[in-house]
């Protein structure tokens, strides 16, 4: 390759990077819809098939009390609810942003560290794309 050609995987690296952080921060704006907060920190990583979105310090103040004071269970319970009915905005924001079908969603906190985590799975592409429609 010649000095100052770009890489070939250049677009696709730049592509997925945008779509990374537009999933990131859709995802702490619909968090903060839905609680009246949102995390201070966000990573999503998209893979062949699949998408993992990391948030950091979820909480609001009352979670963070309710789990000093032994209500650890109530907590999760309610973030469990909340991802729940997120589910379908969730997976709207990961499809409209990596342009495939997720066929399966996966999410989880944990309380200490006060971190989330919301998966989704792709449908397989058979035409050897990668996440962002770029050839393998």
């Amino acid at each position: 390759m010649r000095e100052g050609t770009p890489c070939p995987t250049h677009k696709s690296a730049t592509s997925r990077g945008l779509a990374a952080a537009a999933i990131s921060n859709g995802a702490v704006q619909l968090l903060a819809e839905y609680t009246g907060r949102g995390p201070t920190r966000s990573h999503t990583v998209i893979n062949r098939d699949s998408v993992a979105i990391v948030l950091r310090d979820t909480l609001t103040k009352g979670e963070r009390r309710l789990v000093e004071e032994g209500r650890a269970e109530h907590v999760l319970d309610t973030r469990h609810a909340y991802q729940a009915v997120m589910r379908d905005d969730l997976i709207a924001l990961v499809e409209q942003n990596v342009h495939r079908k997720v066929i399966a969603f996966l999410s989880d906190n944990h309380l200490d560290p006060d971190v989330a985590v919301e998966f989704f799975i792709l449908e397989p592409q058979h035409d050897g794309a990668s996440a962002d429609g770029a050839s393998a």
